[in-house]
């Protein structure tokens, strides 16, 4: 168990799910995902992403928390060796699908959407940050894509593999990939259902930084060194951007609900697919866990 101090109330708050960790230098807020049981968006882990998002954002717009521990800098990261994140949890999906639960899915989807939201709408003076090291598969990958800048390893991979259980990423896929590299290519990228290298989505302009296996951290701490200096311009170039391509809350609701819709029509033999997906999800967790045990 992981704790943090809310600097508003001075309260511990307990994390199971993500650990957090602050670096002075250049106030770094670091967040690392460690979902169980399986390496996926579960609800109690974007659960705790929100809460310290949110918390985190509200003491900054304090003028006294500022002065003595500014957050410059958010990172979104992962704890588990190998996995940034697999995506939706679904294992549950399945379940809400079969009873045919539509609160339970939209309740999820929107929970995704007020973490994507608070990660890519990050005022001045936070700059958002993913650090994508290994795998980002689905919505994995949405939530690697929702910071203003995406940093990422050699030897990583992203992708969308819904199609393949005849759905479609919709927790922010398509409108952040659109702003990214045009809507025709991220039409594509979802559709084809293919699983990109990181050096593949570099060439693409998906990732905006490339480092590395192994020196993700230091490549990150080096790219801030150099961005501090001019920190100023780059965060208004950020929101500048937001008026030249605005993207709403609104959009990305109304996005969840075409998703919802279309999974609750998903058929016995989709359904199956998706639990080969879920068996692959257990699988890479047990796999982590033992490369753990084996180097502690």
């Amino acid at each position: 168990m992981n704790t943090s101090i809310d600097l508003i109330s001075g309260n511990i708050v307990q994390y199971e799910q993500v650990r957090v960790r602050y670096e002075p230098e250049f106030g770094i807020t670091w967040i690392f995902m460690k979902p169980h049981p399986r390496p996926c968006l579960t609800q109690a882990c974007m659960r705790e992403l929100l809460t310290h998002q949110t918390q985190v954002a509200a003491a900054q717009a304090d003028p006294d928390v500022r002065a003595h521990q500014p957050t410059n800098y958010m990172v979104l990261a992962s704890d588990i060796e190998g996995i940034f994140n697999l995506g939706g949890d679904l294992a549950v999906f399945r379940g809400w699908i079969e009873r045919q639960e539509r609160d339970k899915l939209l309740e999820y989807a929107h929970l995704g959407i007020e973490n994507l939201w608070e990660f890519y709408n990050m005022r001045s003076p936070i700059t958002s940050i993913s650090l994508l090291r290994g795998k980002a598969l689905g919505g994995g990958f949405e939530a690697a894509l929702c910071a203003h800048v995406l940093i990422a390893e050699k030897g990583g991979v992203g992708g969308f593999p819904e199609v393949l259980f005849n759905l479609f990423p919709g927790m922010g896929a398509i409108s952040l990939l659109a702003r990214r590299i045009g809507i025709r290519a991220a039409e594509e990228m979802m559709r084809s259902g293919k699983i990109y290298t990181t050096e593949e989505l570099y060439e693409m302009g998906v990732v905006d930084v490339l480092v590395e296996k192994g020196e993700g951290e230091q490549a990150l701490r080096d790219w801030v060194r150099k961005t501090d200096r001019s920190k100023n311009s780059f965060q208004a170039i950020q929101r500048a951007k937001q008026c030249v391509h605005p993207l709403t809350k609104q959009e990305l609701l109304d996005i969840t609900e075409i998703w919802v819709d279309a999974a609750l029509r998903l058929t016995d033999d989709n359904l199956q697919l998706m639990e080969r997906l879920v068996n692959a999800q257990n699988r890479k967790m047990d796999k982590s866990e033992e490369m753990v045990r084996a180097t502690a």
